[in-house]
């Protein structure tokens, strides 16, 4: 039996004062969603279902280039942020698994097992860091990483890949997330050309010490840290790193690194057409990698991205088996009440695309009927999901307001007074 943060009476107090209200609107939704051919039940079982991973690192107040302020209670070190996202999965009931980032989080890991194991915790794709410099490292990541043009600093950054796949198999995990910050700042600094066939050389070492069941993921980023060029600049480099790496490798869209205008749905369909959809880091942006709440700027864009997802999960889309993780910076709210929105978000997404009448929109699309192909994807979006997000949270043991309950059991302020005070700081994420 797992253990659990938050009282369970606390919980189950907040739920009886919603669920008869609760109970209505499910009622409601479901004669609205039963004139439209689709069984209200039937939807609730598949968010159930759906999971995304919480990032060990999102627990923790985030900062900007320019400063960082610490919020109350925040965690000293992994095992207090696996308690924190053990407060989100018991809540929302939709992220069992945690993300680690290494070296950050590295700890004996049997020693992390366990305490994930005590909540019912698993572990999700593990996470190397060459884009700063760890304490004690030898050679610096300041001019390049597995793209760097001297070979001892590539070869290191290599190294601590394989270490990442190590530390991975014991805790369970079944896939290396690769991002590196590699590029230049100033015209003329690096050769393009030379620059990327390092960095694929060096790749195709760490796709080497791949266990034969793990996934390879990558990830590009328009810009920064390096705001002249990037080694890894937008998802046509990606598509070309996993072909040319292997069958295990697949690209990792993090809906921040693009420019405000691109067509991120269109770029999702285009990696599932030809099978190298990784998987997420699901976030928002106003104007570049933000790194804000999931659905906070921009949900009906979450949503077409869904729609995607969903199209490929209901033809049956080869390989088609994305990952799902929060990657997120909290400079503003509470870490664990962001991250649990974001949670919900992204099922609201996944649940709306699910109500989409895709006879009508394909039989709209074939007849070039561009305003009612359109409409047909609103009628979805515009469905107040609510009701089925919240039943599958109580049907699973989670609470049906997470927020409400997460402040009526005073968290927070526990943690605060455990927890000693952090100081403030210069800029940089935790």
């Amino acid at each position: 039996m797992s253990e659990s943060i938050i009282s369970a009476d606390v919980v189950e107090k907040d739920n009886v004062a919603r669920k008869a209200d609760l109970e209505r609107d499910y009622a409601s939704l479901g004669e609205r969603l039963d004139r439209r051919g689709i069984a209200i039940d039937a939807i609730r079982d598949k968010v159930e279902k759906f999971t995304v991973a919480i990032p060990s690192w999102g627990v923790g107040t985030g900062g900007t280039r320019f400063a960082r302020f610490p919020g109350a209670g925040e965690p000293r070190d992994i095992f207090d942020k696996i308690e924190d996202c053990a407060v989100i999965r018991q809540l929302t009931q939709a992220t069992p698994t945690v993300s680690l980032h290494i070296p950050w989080d590295k700890a004996d890991p049997n020693r992390l097992k366990q305490a994930a194991s005590r909540f019912g915790l698993g572990f999700d794709a593990m996470n190397s860091n060459t884009f700063s410099d760890a304490q004690d490292q030898k050679l610096s990541y300041k001019f390049g990483s597995l793209s760097h043009a001297d070979a001892g600093t590539r070869r290191q950054a290599v190294e601590h890949n394989l270490e990442c796949i190590e530390i991975g198999r014991t805790l369970g995990s079944k896939a290396l997330t690769v991002w590196i910050g590699d590029g230049s700042n100033f015209p003329g600094q690096v050769n393009f050309a030379r620059a990327f066939e390092r960095y694929l050389d060096a790749m195709k070492d760490i796709y080497a010490g791949l266990p034969d069941d793990w996934k390879l993921f990558t990830e590009h980023k328009m810009y920064e840290p390096a705001f002249y060029s990037t080694v890894v600049q937008d998802w046509g480099t990606n598509y070309m790193i996993a072909k040319e790496l292997g069958d295990k490798a697949f690209c990792l869209v993090d809906l921040g690194h693009h420019a405000p205008n691109v067509n991120i749905e269109m770029i999702v369909s285009r990696l599932i057409q030809f099978k190298k959809l990784g998987g997420f880091h699901f976030n928002d942006s106003k104007y570049g990698d933000d790194d804000l709440d999931a659905g906070s700027i921009d949900p009906y864009r979450l949503f077409l991205v869904f729609n995607e997802l969903v199209d490929a999960e209901l033809s049956g889309a080869e390989g088609f088996h994305p990952a799902h993780m929060l990657d997120q910076s909290h400079n503003v709210t509470d870490p664990i009440e962001s991250l649990m929105l974001s949670a919900v978000e992204v099922q609201r997404a996944y649940a709306q695309a699910l109500l989409v009448d895709r006879k009508a929109l394909e039989g709209c699309q074939d007849s070039n009927d561009a305003l009612m192909a359109t409409q047909t994807l609103k009628t979805a979006y515009r469905t107040d999901v609510e009701p089925i997000l919240a039943m599958a949270r109580l049907k699973t043991g989670g609470a049906i307001d997470p927020v409400a309950a997460y402040r009526a059991a005073g968290y927070r302020a526990k943690v605060a007074a455990e927890r000693p005070a952090v100081a403030g700081g210069s800029g940089g994420i935790v």
